[in-house]
């Protein structure tokens, strides 16, 4: 269970990574077609991070051995970076990054002015992808991890 929970959380980062990226893109554009197309990379940005948060969650709660030893003694595990970033940095940062997106969908949706709604979009997407590549695990991939998992 832990493997496969593990392998689509991998797998799903980088849909997550490519929408963030396209509806931010398109935030920037201007007129009716790159505000739809903003909309509907941001929809498909919002579905993917709520898939993530609940795997994550799921991994973080029950499945994952670096929480599962963070847990037990908390402390030990602050000294320790790695399961530090698993139980702490990670988490904080994926945690704010929904948020984020989240409270930009809704204020956007909220506003009728074209500039504002598209201003709206760019600043909370670009703020949830910058929160997420803050919160990917980079050094476990250069220290050879697989970018892909199989």
């Amino acid at each position: 269970m832990y493997l496969i929970t593990l392998l689509l959380h991998s797998w799903l980062r980088w849909l997550a990574l490519v929408a963030g990226g396209g509806a931010t893109f398109f935030a920037l554009g201007t007129g009716n077609a790159a505000m739809s197309r903003a909309e509907r990379w941001g929809r498909i940005f919002i579905i993917a991070l709520d898939v993530q948060l609940l795997l994550g969650l799921l991994l973080y709660g029950m499945l994952s051995p670096y929480t599962t030893t963070a847990m037990k003694d908390f402390g030990a595990a602050m000294r320790n970076p790695v399961l530090r970033f698993w139980a702490v940095e990670h988490l904080t940062l994926m945690l704010s990054a929904v948020f984020v997106a989240h409270v930009g969908k809704v204020l956007a949706r909220k506003t009728t002015d074209p500039a504002k709604k598209r201003m709206r979009l760019l600043l909370c997407f670009g703020v949830a992808l910058v929160l997420i590549l803050v919160g990917m695990p980079w050094s476990d991939m250069i220290k050879g991890q697989r970018l892909f998992r199989v």
